[in-house]
């Protein structure tokens, strides 16, 4: 219930924001709007909106995916609140090394879903990472999924030009990790052992 709640939000401020320039600028993190006026609501709000209608539905796609499976792990371990607490953490903590590398960059702007989104796809790896997601269109184990959206998130990150924030991507699959095993750490000996028993989907 949670995670469509969050998709319904989240499609529906996007979608008024394409339309809506004033307010797509009041959502989105701009790095004087903190320094100057301290509107930290900023480092949750950017994940409000999006790019376009790709941007919105390759996040929401992928937050109904995974996001079901992950609010009933987070709820059983944490409570009613515990996939909210995750998830906004997740857009806090995915942002905040791209925020301080460009507090100063006046024209350094981010938004999207997208480093919550890869913390609640790295979580539901680590407890099922030989379940089956599609990259496009081709099949694949979960955990092959996450070596190569790792190795082309560190080229992309060093490589830049695409307007495509790869930091937040990592940063947000770093915290997915190490917050599920925070709050339960017998996943990762269980994660070790699904990984050594190789199976096809």
């Amino acid at each position: 219930m949670t995670t469509l709640l969050i998709i319904l939000v989240t499609c529906v401020v996007s979608i008024v924001a394409f339309r809506n320039q004033r307010l797509m600028d009041d959502l989105i993190l701009w790095p004087p709007a903190l320094s100057r006026s301290r509107e930290y609501y900023r480092l949750v709000s950017y994940g409000l909106v999006h790019a376009d209608g790709q941007h919105l539905f390759f996040n929401m796609f992928s937050l109904y995916f995974a996001g079901r499976i992950m609010e009933n792990f987070f709820t059983s371990m944490m409570g009613p609140l515990g996939f909210v607490t995750f998830y906004i953490g997740a857009l806090v903590f995915s942002i905040l090394p791209s925020y301080l590398a460009n507090r100063r960059n006046a024209g350094y702007r981010s938004l999207g879903a997208s480093g919550a989104v890869s913390a609640i796809l790295f979580a539901f790896i680590l407890l099922a990472p030989w379940s089956k997601i599609y990259l496009i269109v081709l099949p694949m184990p979960a955990i092959l999924y996450a070596i190569l959206f790792v190795v082309y998130s560190v080229y992309m990150d060093k490589r830049g030009g695409d307007n495509v924030n790869h930091s937040a991507h990592l940063w947000g699959a770093a915290y997915g990790v190490i917050f599920t095993v925070a709050i339960n750490p017998a996943v990762l000996p269980r994660f070790l052992s699904l990984i050594s028993q190789p199976r096809l989907f």
